[in-house]
């Protein structure tokens, strides 16, 4: 990863914890019923999700009591607009710009020298079949704060009064009292820390339970989409719920997709963009082998690019080529079927959300058509990081030169 830490792009906007900040971190962990971390110095991202304490712990959802239980913390003002690196749903960071635009003040306030732990409650306390996620509809924002410091204020206020009665302030046990209170908590008296649960509606959205799902309901009809073959086996077994149920390798699922007006696909438009370009090159680069220049000269130079793409056999120059080849002859005539020159997954991967949808459902279509077909290395960075690490790991070192360009410049 050290190409891409070089150039910004790995976790470049975590926070560094350490000294004070460790200790309330514990203290949260401990609060939310977790095993405190033995590090002495990590980095946290806008939810207070620790990669460092995720491997640590071998568990990347530490901060979950199972999929039905995910948890924040918050520990610095500095989280307010940072990423959620790994969400464990796609509205993650809505709600944490939620949390902070309405309890931004008291949070800076707090934070001085306390620490926030909070609840995502979706009034389910356990999964149990794999349709329950279509349970997901208000989810309860609650906070709690370490060292119960809300009731340490009750008491601290309720000795003040005391103090203020009859002859009490001459009594040096309750100046012990008020002392011992205010070195270990400070002065509570004028702070404001009730923080009130906040409400955030879901609509169609993505989570990592169940090894993964997309819910499509703001659509003609609710669909749900899952990652893992067999948690899709066991859910269409449901025969409860009104729902049209995929597996994400299901070509089905493109087709209905596009009948709901969910994507779309004008190949003769997208011949013309980036996306087209990074796809095709992206395509090459899986036939190039043992080459006399470095894969990002190739990909970069349009001589060299046309040079290596004559030297592979004639069935991978169709498959790369395909598209252009299919509108070529369609001028000529429409008999011809895109899908019988047009390879399935570069297809697939040239689909777009439509233009009739919001922006928060083109990001979650986007990421939905990524992972049908991760063949856009720009959009696999922006839309599923994990994915792209993982693949990124696996790619030929001057490959990933011409992937960061891509990235760095947007191109």
């Amino acid at each position: 990863m050290n190409k891409l830490k070089q150039a910004n792009l790995y976790r470049s906007e975590l926070i560094p914890v350490s000294g004070k900040l460790v200790e309330r971190y514990n203290k949260c962990l401990k609060t939310l019923g977790f095993t405190e971390t033995k590090l002495k110095s990590f980095s946290i991202d806008g939810v207070g999700w620790s990669p460092e304490v995720a491997e640590e712990k071998k568990d990347t959802q530490y901060l979950n009591h199972g999929d039905a239980n995910p948890h924040g913390i918050i520990i610095s003002p500095l989280q307010k607009g940072k990423p959620v690196y790994l969400p464990f749903h796609s509205f993650d960071r809505e709600m944490m710009q939620h949390v902070f635009r309405t309890h931004g003040q008291k949070i800076n306030d707090i934070t001085r020298d306390s620490a926030i732990c909070i609840d995502f409650d979706q009034d389910i306390d356990v999964f149990y079949e794999p349709l329950d996620v279509l349970k997901y509809d208000d989810v309860s924002i609650t906070f709690r704060l370490i060292d119960n410091l809300e009731e340490k204020q009750k008491q601290q206020l309720k000795l003040v009064d005391k103090f203020k009665r009859d002859n009490n302030f001459i009594d040096e046990a309750i100046h012990q009292e008020l002392l011992e209170s205010a070195k270990t908590y400070g002065d509570l008296r004028h702070r404001d820390l009730k923080l009130h649960p906040l409400h955030f509606t879901t609509g169609s959205f993505y989570t990592r339970a169940f090894d993964g799902v997309y819910v499509l309901r703001d659509f003609i009809k609710p669909i749900v989409v899952f990652e893992s073959k067999e948690v899709y086996k066991e859910a269409i077994k449901d025969t409860v719920h009104d729902v049209l149920i995929y597996h994400i390798a299901q070509p089905e699922l493109v087709d209905k997709l596009k009948d709901h007006i969910i994507i779309q696909c004008d190949l003769e438009y997208m011949v013309t963009t980036p996306n087209y370009d990074r796809i095709k090159k992206f395509e090459l680069n899986q036939f190039l082998k043992d080459t006399e220049h470095p894969i990002n000269e190739i990909l970069s130079n349009k001589v060299l690019f046309k040079s290596y793409l004559n030297k592979i056999d004639i069935k991978a120059r169709k498959h790369i080529m395909g598209v252009e080849l299919y509108l070529e002859k369609l001028e000529r005539s429409n008999a011809y079927k895109v899908e019988d020159m047009v390879e399935q997954s570069m297809y697939f991967a040239l689909h777009q959300p439509h233009s009739s949808l919001s922006a928060e459902h083109r990001d979650l279509i986007h990421k939905l058509l990524i992972n049908i077909a991760p063949k856009d290395v720009l959009f696999l960075y922006w839309y599923d990081k994990e994915q792209f690490y993982k693949s990124y790991e696996t790619w030929n070192d001057s490959f990933k030169d011409w992937v960061i360009e891509r990235i760095r410049n947007n191109i």
